[in-house]
């Protein structure tokens, strides 16, 4: 280990290094935010069971209100905003891992649904969705080779 003498001209002493290494930490930690917050991807989990396909989205801090569910050509499209709200008080943010912003994701559906039984339901951040399979469909097919 070498000791050197701190001197504020000279622009590469290990002291300036060290301190430029925490302005970046803190200027990216915070810079970042704005390009966070205008996009995220809430993580999904989609299940299957002999009567229907279950999507199940996480998106906590959420109302139902702020979502938006969209059936079109065989396919399912959630959407929504998660808002960041700047809450005036005596905390001091060292980091925001939270993702804030506006999301969409499309789920392309199989043809035996019922789409006009397909329900909704929001909890604890968790939005399900349930989509009942039509039992008079069969799309299992065998075809004949010639």
């Amino acid at each position: 280990m070498a000791l050197i003498k701190y001197n504020p001209s000279l622009p590469n002493t290990e002291n300036k290094r060290f301190s430029s290494l925490l302005d970046r930490f803190f200027d990216e930690s915070f810079n970042g935010i704005g390009k966070e917050m205008q996009h995220f991807n809430p993580q999904v989990d989609i299940a299957e069971s002999k009567k229907a396909f279950e999507i199940s989205v996480a998106a906590p801090g959420m109302k139902k209100t702020d979502f938006n569910i969209d059936m079109s050509d065989g396919s399912i499209t959630i959407s929504g905003e998660r808002k960041f709200e700047e809450k005036k008080d005596e905390k001091n943010y060292h980091s925001v891992e939270t993702q804030y912003g506006s999301f969409s994701r499309t789920f392309h559906l199989p043809d035996n649904i019922r789409e006009d039984k397909i329900e909704a339901t929001y909890h604890d951040g968790i939005l399900n969705i349930v989509i009942p399979k039509d039992e008079q469909k069969e799309l299992k097919r065998t075809i004949q080779i010639k």
